[in-house]
């Protein structure tokens, strides 16, 4: 029997690149878009392939479907099969050298809220909810995401997230800085857009050293973060020149 256009099939989760975007989806819509064990290669694959697409310049990570971004790693598999896996694939997501997009086109959970902060940007729509049940369930959450949930919202607000499990909404959100924007959902696609746009007009030898700097910053490496070097190199780079020059002709 054929599905009806508006159906999915759940399923692991997809990668399309189209141009300069690659966009990794989350495939379970009925399922709150959880994330499965056996889901961790697929995802490490699909970072690979981003890697190796020259034309890429922004990934965007999304869920299907309009009511969930994802609900987070399996909780059935929490007591069997949760090892470092995980915690290893955010980490390889937060070093992806290209701008990362976390487009929350619904609420967001558990894990999966870690995912979010691992990402550059993260845009939510009006209605999206967070919450974190780890204390919950019993879960000492592991280092890697209370280190990026301090250095997103800092200490206060990620004791809230993690002390209580109280659910937050969109507007909340916003305020406490875990959603860089926030949007009505018509206008998510525009919103995108206009990120991927403007990141497009940058440098991306720039972008990408400037974002490892950044982290390094974050993470408190003295070293790289008070490094000269790749400042001093765009300074003497014919980039640099290249763009001056054609912002002086416009001018």
């Amino acid at each position: 029997m054929k599905r009806k256009r508006n159906e999915r099939a759940d399923s692991a989760p997809s990668l399309t690149i189209a141009g300069s975007v690659a966009t990794i989806r989350f495939e379970r819509p009925r399922e709150h878009n959880r994330i499965d064990p056996d889901d961790i290669p697929v995802l490490r694959a699909h970072l690979e392939r981003v890697a190796a697409a020259a034309s890429v310049r922004v990934v965007v990570f999304t869920g299907a479907g309009g009511k969930t971004f994802s609900s987070g790693f399996t909780i059935d598999a929490i007591l069997d099969r949760l090892d470092r896996s995980f915690e290893d694939l955010l980490d390889a997501v937060e070093r992806v050298p290209l701008p990362t997009i976390a487009v929350l086109n619904g609420g967001v959970y558990g894990g999966a809220t870690d995912l979010a902060l691992a990402c550059d940007l993260r845009i939510g729509v009006a209605g999206t909810r967070m919450f974190m049940p780890a204390a919950r369930f019993g879960l000492h959450y592991y280092p890697g995401g209370l280190r990026r949930y301090v250095a997103a919202v800092g200490p206060a607000q990620a004791k809230r997230v993690f002390l209580t499990g109280q659910t937050l909404r969109a507007t909340e959100m916003l305020r406490i800085g875990f959603l860089t924007e926030l949007v009505a959902r018509r206008r998510l696609e525009a919103t995108v857009a206009d990120y991927v746009a403007a990141i497009e007009a940058c440098d991306p030898a720039v972008v990408t050293s400037m974002k490892r700097q950044l982290n390094a910053i974050a993470a408190g490496d003295a070293a790289r973060a008070s490094s000269r070097t790749e400042y001093e190199t765009s300074l003497g780079s014919a980039e640099l020149r290249r763009r001056l020059a054609a912002l002086s002709q416009k001018r």
